[in-house]
């Protein structure tokens, strides 16, 4: 299967801030309790945490998870620690993902979203003594599904042309 292989230029800063500001208000909306509804920040970490590890790191990981624990009002760093977690394990296969399409980059990011899931569940438990119940790690799951489209979407300031030269084929 032949795809398109493109150059892409070098990401904003300012956008990468943007895309994690927008998962943040993502995550903001009420719809947080509902069964299967994603963690845009994760999705969005493990993305830039791939694509870009030297711009976004588990410093900034760890801030996030902070403003999420505030957000959740949960036991604050419970998302710090999950999100920590998350980039430091997506920096550390970034090369190895990046070599893959879609769908397989998808099945590589799928146990970090499990395990991202797992470690606010422990805690959860420890501190509660209650557990969800096993449909609490679909959110994992639609993460995965949504993988292509926000590599689509996340991608895509990248694809564009410096300056429009209709007579070569990049």
């Amino acid at each position: 299967m032949n795809r398109p292989y493109y150059i892409l230029l070098p990401v904003s800063p300012l956008f990468i801030a943007f895309s994690l500001f927008c998962a943040f208000l993502l995550n903001l909306l009420p719809w947080g309790n509902f069964i299967g509804v994603p963690d845009f920040v994760a999705l969005v970490l493990v993305f830039w945490g791939i694509h870009q590890p030297r711009r976004v790191g588990i410093g900034t990981a760890f801030c996030l998870g902070l403003l999420m624990d505030v957000h959740d009002s949960t036991l604050l760093g419970e998302n710090a620690l999950a999100y920590t977690l998350l980039s430091y394990f997506a920096i550390m296969l970034h090369r190895r993902v990046l070599w893959f399409p879609l769908v397989t980059q998808a099945m590589h990011v799928f146990p970090l979203l499990l395990m991202a899931q797992s470690i606010q569940l422990l805690v959860r438990f420890i501190v509660s003594g209650k557990f969800p119940g096993w449909f609490y790690f679909v959110e994992s799951a639609v993460s995965v599904v949504l993988w292509p489209l926000a590599t689509w979407i996340l991608l895509a300031p990248q694809r564009r042309a410096v300056d429009r030269d209709h007579t070569r084929p990049i």
